[in-house]
């Protein structure tokens, strides 16, 4: 069913598109009919329009999920509750930026927590701290007498870690331990976006590390979007730690788009700028994009212009959809033609979008079965 949808690179709210807005939360849904109709409704995307809506459906789910568990059967309540967690998702998003939006994110955390009462192995909420700073985080590991390897999953600009528990099922499935995290700026995160927030993925790092249950020689780290850039950054920073990287999207890497390619890309920045899921009158919930604005994000944030290029040394999987209009293909290029000669493995999705999500079912069970393979 999911493949039915049409394609569009964009940022559209009102349309359900393969490689579209709701990209994001698709893989999570079975029922893309259902989330058709619902964006059907939808007249606006402020706040007192866009929650009601998207909590109803939410709660819809969590209902039947109630009404299953008080069945006894645990495996399809917590489908249910991980369903009515995507709605509660949606409408939160870009993420807490008004008191309603708080409060719909913490229903979001409360009931993907009631999933995670029934998971096996069950998953653990940790604390991590940094500089004076805590970091909440879910952790899962398998049950073993020996010492596991372990994978730090890293959330990107509007996806909080309750929506990366599947990538935390993915890394159990293949024997190794998963620690999930908010990126710098979004949910339990209190760390800013900022170049130097790397230091809040190394303090993960060196959690993981510190563990009795894990092998601190087999450490790794996922990421999709920012969190696939965030990744990139974290092995270039800290490469003696991290011993493979699978990275899905990423920007900006060392790439610099041709002319053509800037104005669209600054276009579709733009596009995504038009919409308030705030309050009424509040300005839009991305600012609007230039293309000087993009070569000062490319002076602070490029990898390399960061130096670190050629530390990036691990086994390195990249992955994206070759028509993203948000992380451009080149970055991968880039990384091929740069640093070190080996190491370095890529599949790219000619017909797919931002992170490829139109063939989630393919590369997400690969990249973690690649993970347990390197470490």
């Amino acid at each position: 069913m999911k493949n039915e949808i049409g394609f569009s690179a964009s940022e559209n709210p009102f349309v359900v598109e393969h490689g579209g807005f709701y990209r994001r939360w698709i893989p999570m849904l079975d029922n893309l009919e259902e989330l058709e109709s619902v964006v059907k409704t939808i007249t606006a995307t402020t706040e007192d329009v866009w929650i009601p809506i998207w909590k109803e459906a939410g709660l819809k789910h969590e209902d039947i999920g109630d009404k299953l568990l008080e069945k006894n059967k645990i495996d399809e309540a917590c489908k249910e509750f991980l369903i009515a967690k995507t709605y509660y998702s949606i409408a939160r998003y870009p993420g807490e930026i008004t008191k309603n939006k708080s409060v719909v994110s913490a229903e979001c955390a409360r009931v993907y927590r009631k999933a995670c009462n029934y998971t096996s192995p069950e998953t653990e909420i940790i604390d991590i701290e940094c500089q004076g700073k805590s970091i909440r985080c879910h952790f899962r590991t398998p049950k073993s007498t020996a010492k596991l390897p372990a994978v730090l999953i890293m959330c990107g600009a509007d996806m909080f870690k309750e929506d990366r528990g599947w990538a935390s099922e993915y890394a159990v499935k293949n024997g190794m331990a998963a620690l999930v995290m908010d990126g710098p700026g979004t949910g339990e995160n209190p760390f800013p976006w900022d170049p130097e927030s790397v230091k809040a993925w190394m303090a993960a790092i060196d959690y993981l590390g510190s563990r009795d249950d894990i092998d601190e020689g087999r450490i790794g780290a996922f990421g999709i979007s920012r969190g696939g850039y965030s990744v990139m950054q974290l092995a270039g920073t800290y490469p003696e730690k991290v011993k493979a990287v699978v990275a899905n999207a990423g920007h900006p890497f060392g790439y610099e788009m041709n002319e053509d390619e800037l104005n669209a890309f600054v276009e579709a920045r733009n596009q995504r700028a038009q919409h308030v899921f705030g309050k009424i009158g509040d300005p839009p919930a991305f600012p609007s994009w230039s293309v000087e604005k993009e070569k000062e994000i490319f002076e602070k944030w490029s990898l390399s212009k960061l130096g670190i290029i050629d530390k990036i040394t691990q086994p390195l999987l990249m992955i994206n959809g070759k028509k993203d209009h948000l992380a451009p293909i080149g970055n991968i290029y880039y990384m091929l033609e740069n640093g070190p000669v080996t190491g370095k493995e890529v599949r790219i999705y000619p017909d797919a979008g931002h992170c490829a999500f139109k063939y989630f079912d393919d590369w997400a069970p690969a990249s973690f079965k690649w993970l347990a393979s390197k470490l």
